[in-house]
């Protein structure tokens, strides 16, 4: 139950964070230019998101998917940990937490 509890806590979290990156709202954007990157690669990010989302989803891809989902995290990890932005660390904590659920569990 807890293992498929993370499996879709994960989807919608992966879709979720992946919409918002995509549409890159003001706040977004300017996040992405602060730490360095293109304003334009939330839109990259937010594509990885959701298509790590959909392979999450399907019971075939799960693995490749939570694996990218992993890359994904682990990067922006280092990215707030090298700018010092500590604010982010806990949303992304929430995602380390499922990840590893989902991965002991499967």
């Amino acid at each position: 139950m807890v293992h498929v509890l993370s499996i879709w806590f994960l989807v919608v979290a992966f879709s979720s964070a992946g919409l918002v990156n995509a549409i890159g709202t003001s706040g977004t954007r300017n996040d992405f230019a602060r730490w360095g990157y293109p304003r334009w690669w939330g839109i990259v990010t937010g594509g990885l998101e959701i298509s790590s989302a959909v392979l999450i989803a399907l019971p075939v891809s799960r693995i490749v998917g939570v694996a990218l989902g992993a890359l994904i995290i682990a990067a922006a990890v280092f990215t707030v940990l090298r700018h010092r932005d500590h604010a982010h660390l806990a949303p992304l904590s929430v995602f380390v937490t499922l990840i590893a659920v989902a991965a002991i569990s499967s």
